[in-house]
């Protein structure tokens, strides 16, 4: 789930999110831009708690919306360059809005973080950066947080189901940077948002930007990502919202993804 770009008035978004609790997901991901308003936190923290609380365990990840509050941008911009932010006192109370996710929803804190856990009878290390767009993805202390597979976990295994752990990379906007240091960390998907999947799409065509680095034919859905030694699947969300400044999608739906991973036959 991204970028969502709550505003505290949106109550049928509010009562979708809301309704997506009977998808009982085993595992939540928060891929940023959460907040579309200054005053959207408590807006927020009521959308998500019936998902949160039926799913099993689950993780975010912020974006520059998440410190920033939107304000009104020439659109014709992001088609040349993306849409960095200027230097300007953050507006958002970022650490409050943390604290609700962790403590009101018990989601755990990926940002240049890294976390074990085993659901459904597989072994999960889950590896996460802050967000690449305003430059506050810290690639060393991400690596600095992994530690050794827990010994519990080790124990747990009841092989053939559990295996090798699964390892899924978390990041706001997938700028290629960030998309080689968790594909160098092991990751095998990596989810990611930020794109809108270009927000305004040109049939036939598709996105005319991604704002980011990201090639525009990848920034939507699910596409391969990968160097010369490795590969990781990435999915790319085109988000819930947009800015309330910009309030236009085309030819590109709203979505919220529910991805099924497989094991390799």
């Amino acid at each position: 789930m991204s970028d969502l770009h709550l505003a505290p008035w949106q109550e049928g978004k509010i009562d979708w999110l809301r309704s997506l609790a009977e998808l009982n997901p085993d595992l939540l991901v928060l891929t940023g831009d959460l907040m579309g308003h200054v005053d959207a936190r408590q807006s927020l923290i009521h959308a998500l708690q019936p998902l949160a609380a039926q799913a099993r365990a689950g993780v975010f990840v912020h974006g520059s919306n998440d410190y920033y509050g939107p304000r009104f941008k020439n659109p014709l911009k992001y088609l040349s360059t993306p849409s960095r932010l200027s230097t300007r006192a953050q507006d958002i109370d970022n650490a409050a809005l943390t604290r609700s996710l962790t403590d009101d929803l018990g989601l755990t804190d990926l940002n240049n973080s890294a976390e074990w856990l085993e659901l459904a009878g597989t072994r999960f290390e889950l590896l996460g950066l802050n967000d690449p767009h305003i430059r506050y993805d810290d690639a060393d202390r991400m690596r600095a947080a992994r530690t050794a597979e827990p010994a519990e976990a080790r124990a747990s295994k009841r092989a053939p189901q559990t295996g090798a752990p699964v390892r899924l990379g978390v990041v706001h906007a997938p700028y290629q940077g960030a998309l080689g240091t968790l594909l160098d960390a092991g990751s095998e998907l990596i989810l990611a948002g930020h794109t809108h999947g270009g927000q305004v799409r040109v049939p036939g065509v598709g996105a005319l930007t991604a704002n980011c680095d990201l090639p525009v034919r990848q920034a939507r859905g699910l596409s391969v990502w990968y160097d010369a030694e490795r590969a990781a699947y990435l999915n790319v969300s085109a988000g819930l919202g947009n800015s309330i400044y910009a309030p236009v999608r085309f030819c590109c739906k709203p979505e919220v993804t529910l991805l099924t991973l497989e094991a390799a036959r």
